[in-house]
């Protein structure tokens, strides 16, 4: 009997070195990454073969998703192993756990992801700024968009100049022209 792996493991439990084929993803398993090692080890896996993953999260990151490779495992008459939960999908018991603990999964996420976004609004509200610093300060971006009007200098002799890259010299001209244009509006 055939067994796969299709998850990231660092430490590999002795019952992986039962399987025969080992698949491992380098990247993260984050929802919409597209995972060509999982691909793979669906594609490989055959009639009677039991796919071994370390964790059930490192599977899927959604209940569909999930509910997606057990059904193409399904189609192809393969069992699912899980590890870490002592899971086994031949048995109608480890189903109903798998779906039990499928959903908890989610739902876990969903708490975490919830409240990272209540932190992040609170942290804003309370004048947290997100994000790279500005390169420049106040003064210098001043002192930029000063020499940006009156001296004939280029962008890019100003970007060195200001150890800026070109991008910021032409977004502060294009601030300096919006400015401009709505003083000549109120005028």
């Amino acid at each position: 009997m055939d067994k796969e792996l299709a998850t990231p493991v660092s430490a590999r439990p002795a019952k992986i070195s039962a399987c025969n084929k080992i698949f491992e993803e380098k990247a993260s398993g984050a929802r919409g990454t597209v995972r060509p090692e999982l691909e793979k080890a669906l594609n490989y896996v055959r009639d009677g073969d039991v796919f071994v993953v370390t964790k059930l999260d490192r599977l899927a990151r959604s209940v569909l998703e999930l509910m997606q490779i057990t059904q193409t495992l399904q189609d192809k008459k393969c069992d699912l192993q899980v590890l870490d939960q002592e899971l086994d999908t031949s048995t109608p018991t480890g189903r109903l756990i798998f779906h039990v603990l499928a959903v908890i999964g989610e739902f876990e996420r969903e708490l975490i992801t919830e409240r990272a976004r209540e932190g992040r609004e609170r942290a804003m509200a309370a004048g947290v700024k997100f994000g790279r610093k500005p390169k420049l300060s106040k003064r210098k971006e001043r002192e930029l968009l000063e020499m940006l009007d009156s001296v004939v200098i280029s962008k890019e002799d100003l970007a060195q100049q200001f150890n800026v890259s070109r991008a910021t010299v032409y977004r502060l001209a294009a601030k300096l022209d919006n400015d401009f244009i709505e003083q000549a509006q109120q005028a």
